[in-house]
C-alpha cells in the first residue's frame, strides 16, 4: 500500500530541475509487433530517418537477438540514422545482450541497450519460476553486462504496474547501482488507471534517491488494452515521470500503446497543466510520420483519431463553422498547421521531367538511389497518362511502393477483368516469373497465363494469382483508400494474408485502376511469402 504522504505528492505536478521529456519511440520494435506491420529494412530505414526528422530523443529500432533480418536492421540504422539515440532490446540473457551490444556498436555513444526482466507475482511464479532473490541477481548482471558495451542502459522491470511497490523500490535501487541511468516502469498488460499509476510512479520518485538527484530518470511504457496508455503516461510525467515510451499513431501489440503525436501534443497544448515540461519534437513532421508509419505498417488511421485523423480538425456543424469562421481558437485548440496539416505543394504533370521528380523527392524527405529515382520516374510517367495532375501524396505512394518493393519471383504483365451484375466475374491474368524463386533457387523467366472466377472481379484476380503461383491465400483484411483528390485518384490498397504459415503477410499496390491496385496487392505479399523460400511448400491448385 502507498503511503498518505506519496498520495499527497502526486496530487501535483513535480518541482524538478529538469523539465525535459524524453520521446522514446518504439514503433520500430513494439510497434511492428502488431500482428500484419512487419517491415522490411528498408521500410524501416525510412521510418527511422522520418523519426530522426520528427527529433525524438531515442529510436527502439528492434530486438536484436531474434532474428538476422531484425539485427540487420538496427545496426543499419545505428550505422545510417544521426541524432536519436539508437537503442536495442534485451531479455536479460547474456546472448541478447550480446547480440544488442553488437547491433547498436556504429551508434557509438549515442547507442543504448535496453533490458527487461519480469518483476509481478504472476510472471515470477507462472512465467518464469524464480524467487525475488533470483530477479534480482539477473537484473544485476544484466545491467552490469549491458554497461560493457554502452554508458546508456535501460532496465525495464517487465508489469511493473502489477509489481509490489516495495520489491519494485528494491529493484530499482539495485539497477541503477549496476549501472542503469534509465529505470522504465511498464504497464505491461494495459492494467494501471491513471490516479493509481501516478502513485506508483510518485512512490519510486520518493523513495529512490537517485531519481531525484538526476542520476537516473523514471520512464514509463503503457499499453492500451483499456483506452489509458496516453492518460496513464500523462499521470506519470506529473508524478515525475521523464521519459515516455509510445509509438507513431498508438501502434503496438494488442490495443496498441501511448500514441506519440498525443502526448507530444497534449503536453505542448497543456504546458500550464504540466508544469511548463516539453520535448523536442518537430511537431511540423507529426502527420506525415504517421501517414508513412500507416502506409509501412498496413495499419490504416481512424478518420477520428486524435491529431492525425483525417477528421481531426474537420468541422461539420454550422456553430463550429461560424465560430472557427470569427475565431479559429473557438473551437480548435490546436493549430492544424503546427502538426503537419496543410496545402500540398503545386501537383506535377505528365510533362514534368526527372529533375524535377527528383528533387521533389529531396524535398519530401527522401533519400533515393539514381536506381530507385528511376524506377520511381517511370512509375510516374505512366500514372501521368492516366490523370491530369499528380500529387505529393500520388508520389509518396510511389516511392513507398519502391520501398516496400521484394525481390520478385512473379510480376503483373496483364490483367483483364470482365464483371457485371448478370456476368460472372472472370479475370485473366498473365504473369512474368523471373529467375529468382525463393532463397537459393533459380527459374529461367517466362510468362504464365491462367485465369479465374470468383464472387467478384478481385477475388477473380487473386484466385488467378494463386493458379499460376501455386500458393493458397487466404484474404484475411482488404482496405483502399484514394491517396490524393479527384476521381482519377491514385488507389491504394493494403492487404493481410495467411498462406497457412501462422502470420500474416502484408501486400501493398497502388494503381488509379482498383482492380489492379488490388492484384498488385496480393501480388506483392505473394512475393514477400515465396521470398521466404516457401515456395515448394505449397501443393498445385486443382
Amino acid at each position: 500500500m502507498l503511503s498518505n504522504d506519496t498520495r499527497a505528492a502526486t496530487t501535483k505536478n513535480k518541482t524538478m530541475k529538469n523539465n525535459k521529456i524524453v520521446i522514446f519511440d518504439t514503433t520500430l520494435r513494439d510497434g511492428e509487433q502488431c500482428p500484419g506491420a512487419s517491415m522490411n529494412l528498408r521500410e524501416k530505414l525510412e521510418v527511422a530517418r522520418q523519426l530522426a526528422r520528427l527529433k525524438v530523443d531515442v529510436i527502439e529500432a528492434g530486438f536484436p537477438v531474434i532474428s538476422e533480418g531484425d539485427f540487420a536492421a538496427v545496426n543499419t540504422i545505428a550505422k545510417e540514422i544521426k541524432g536519436p539515440v539508437i537503442c536495442g532490446l534485451a531479455r536479460c540473457v547474456p546472448r541478447d545482450i550480446d547480440a544488442a551490444g553488437e547491433a547498436i556498436k556504429p551508434a557509438g555513444k549515442h547507442g543504448r541497450i535496453h533490458v527487461f526482466l519480469a518483476t509481478s507475482k504472476i510472471h515470477m511464479e507462472f512465467k518464469l519460476g524464480k524467487a525475488k532473490h533470483e530477479i534480482m541477481r539477473l537484473a544485476v548482471e544484466a545491467v552490469k553486462r549491458a554497461r560493457s558495451y554502452v554508458d546508456n542502459v535501460e532496465f525495464s522491470p517487465e508489469d511493473g504496474s502489477r509489481t509490489e511497490p516495495e520489491f519494485l523500490v528494491q529493484i530499482c535501487k539495485a539497477a541503477i547501482a549496476a549501472g542503469a541511468t534509465t529505470i522504465n516502469i511498464p504497464d505491461t498488460v494495459g492494467w494501471a488507471v491513471p490516479e493509481q499509476y501516478a502513485e506508483l510512479i510518485g512512490h519510486l520518485y520518493e523513495a529512490v534517491p537517485e531519481f531525484q538527484t538526476g542520476k537516473a530518470i523514471i520512464s514509463v511504457h503503457c499499453h492500451n488494452d483499456m483506452g489509458l496508455a496516453v492518460a496513464n503516461s500523462l499521470a506519470a510525467v506529473r508524478a515525475g515521470a521523464r521519459q515516455v515510451e509510445c509509438t507513431v499513431n498508438g501502434i503496438g501489440e494488442r490495443a496498441g500503446n501511448a500514441a506519440m503525436e498525443e502526448i507530444v501534443m497534449a503536453l505542448k497544448t497543456r504546458s500550464d497543466y504540466f508544469g511548463g515540461v516539453s520535448t523536442s519534437v518537430n511537431t511540423l513532421e507529426i502527420v506525415k510520420a504517421s501517414r508513412l508509419v500507416s502506409r509501412m505498417s498496413g495499419l490504416v488511421v481512424q478518420r477520428s483519431k486524435a491529431i492525425v485523423g483525417e477528421n481531426a480538425f474537420a468541422h461539420s456543424s454550422g456553430i463550429h463553422q461560424d465560430g472557427i469562421l470569427k475565431k479559429r481558437e473557438t473551437y480548435e485548440i490546436m493549430d492544424p498547421v503546427e502538426v503537419g496539416w496543410g496545402q500540398t505543394e503545386l501537383p506535377l504533370t505528365k510533362h514534368s521531367g526527372r529533375a524535377a521528380i527528383a528533387a521533389r523527392l529531396r524535398h519530401l524527405g527522401f533519400k533515393l538511389s539514381d536506381a530507385d529515382v528511376k524506377a520511381i520516374f517511370a512509375k510516374f510517367k505512366e500514372i501521368g497518362d492516366k490523370k491530369k495532375f499528380v500529387y505529393d501524396d500520388d508520389l509518396t505512394a510511389l516511392v513507398e511502393g519502391q520501398i516496400t518493393e521484394v525481390p520478385e519471383t512473379w510480376s503483373l504483365e496483364y490483367l483483364n477483368v470482365t464483371s457485371g451484375n448478370h456476368t460472372v466475374p472472370t479475370a485473366t491474368v498473365r504473369l512474368r516469373r523471373t529467375g529468382q524463386g525463393g532463397r537459393g533457387s533459380t527459374r529461367a523467366a517466362e510468362c504464365l497465363q491462367d485465369a479465374g472466377i470468383g464472387d467478384g472481379p478481385v477475388d477473380a484476380s487473386l484466385k488467378a494469382i494463386d493458379r499460376l503461383t501455386k500458393t493458397r491465400g487466404r484474404l484475411m483484411d482488404y482496405s483502399l483508400r484514394a491517396v490524393s483528390q479527384g476521381k482519377d485518384a491514385l488507389g491504394e490498397v493494403t492487404v493481410k494474408v495467411d498462406f497457412g504459415k501462422g502470420e500474416l503477410v502484408t501486400g501493398k499496390g497502388a494503381s488509379t485502376d482498383v482492380i489492379e491496385a488490388s492484384a498488385r496487392a496480393y501480388l506483392n505479399a505473394v512475393n514477400r511469402f515465396l521470398c521466404n523460400g516457401n515456395y515448394k511448400e505449397h501443393p498445385k491448385q486443382p
